[in-house]
């Protein structure tokens, strides 16, 4: 680890110390002192957008995101098939279908497929960053602006990185983030969704906490309640998560820094038997894949340290999501598919394309809690 993240960790660690001193671990316990509170202010300020909701899960930030818009029974949700399984599952944890969708060479949706497979019932769409690879988004709101759709970016795996000038996650209708293990900032887990739309906000915010109408402040008229459950970010969690957000540039500038030395020592491959999958906002590039020329070359290349070949995280891959395609409801009254007339293909053969680019395509692990220097020996070892 390195100093700048040894510093950041310990100032989370002395926020959670703070929090357990004065005993008042949740949402609404700590007045205009909440750790929570001051984490959403700090993230609508960094991301650029009006408002900010921290929930608990990146899927709790989809599924609020679509609540607020309004998705529901009868409603379709177009997802690309590469991604984690809760971009689809939100859509049916409102009673919506998720509509699978080809992701091109970039490992994002694509946006001629995605205007393809637009039907009447056609409501939202939820584009995902996939490890810091930015989804190609003039063009998909351009889409969805002809259709009337909605526009829920999925940038659970991305907070940070920006494209073409503008940060993911405040480009479309709404943004979701997730702070699970795995993410740029994390908190073993933890969400948050941003938006301009205050409409949308006050609905989301509603739905993330069952007793909002009795919070002071509340601002919502009995109108236009509705019935929430229990999402709500803890103040442990947010008191870890202020500090990284805090030094989130610069841990998105050592990326960029480790993906240069990656090209680096690849140069010499490039165009001979591997090339990088193009990007959408490249001077600002904070993740790195490679293609080649076959299945067998990408597997091959997967098992060097710090790479692997992106059909082989099969939790990720579309035919792998077997909640989905076993299509058992909660309960039988509350089938989704129930309000959509037609067969809707979540099938081994619903996007081809996708996998033969997933079979060819091997991701690297850019490290940024590596020193530099490490980071080139590491680099070195992988371009062979």
């Amino acid at each position: 680890m390195g100093l700048a993240a040894m510093a950041t960790t310990a100032r989370g660690m002395a926020a959670t110390v703070r929090v357990l001193g004065r005993g008042e671990l949740g949402r609404f316990t700590g007045g205009d002192r909440s750790e929570v509170a001051r984490f959403e202010t700090d993230l609508a300020a960094h991301v650029g957008t009006r408002h900010a909701l921290a929930v608990n899960s990146g899927t709790s930030a989809l599924v609020a995101a679509l609540v607020g818009a309004g998705i529901g029974p009868g409603d379709e949700v177009l997802v690309p098939a590469y991604t984690w399984v809760s971009t689809a599952a939100a859509a049916l944890a409102v009673g919506a279908v998720p509509v699978l969708v080809e992701v091109d060479a970039s490992l994002t949706m694509d946006p001629v497929d995605l205007d393809a497979r637009i039907t009447p019932r056609s409501r939202a769409v939820l584009p995902v960053h996939m490890g810091n690879h930015v989804a190609d988004m003039d063009p998909i709101m351009e889409v969805a602006a002809a259709h009337d759709l909605l526009v829920v970016e999925d940038a659970c795996q991305a907070i940070g990185v920006t494209y073409r000038g503008r940060r993911v996650g405040s480009i479309g209708h709404a943004g979701c983030f997730s702070f699970n293990q795995h993410k740029n900032i994390r908190a073993g887990e933890g969400g948050a969704l941003v938006t301009n739309d205050s409409a949308l906000f006050d609905r989301a915010a509603m739905y993330h906490d069952v007793g909002s109408y009795e919070r002071d402040g509340f601002t919502g008229a009995d109108a236009n309640l509705i019935v929430g459950v229990n999402l709500r970010m803890p103040e442990l969690s947010a008191a870890v998560l202020r500090p990284q957000l805090a030094t989130l540039d610069a841990q998105i500038a050592r990326r960029r820094r480790h993906r240069g030395l990656v090209l680096e020592a690849l140069a010499g491959r490039v165009g001979r038997d591997l090339r990088p999958i193009p990007h959408h906002d490249p001077v600002q590039a904070a993740g790195l894949a490679v293609q080649f020329g076959s299945p067998e070359a990408a597997a091959r290349f997967g098992a060097n340290r710090g790479v692997h070949r992106l059909i082989d995280t099969g939790r990720h891959v579309y035919t792998n999501w077997r909640s989905l395609q076993a299509r058992n409801p909660l309960h039988p009254a509350l089938d989704p598919y129930a309000a959509v007339d037609g067969e809707i293909d979540h099938g081994p053969d619903a996007c081809p394309r996708t996998l033969e680019i997933l079979a060819r395509t091997c991701a690297i692990d850019l490290a940024p809690e590596l020193p530099t220097p490490a980071f080139r020996l590491l680099a070195r070892r992988i371009a062979g």
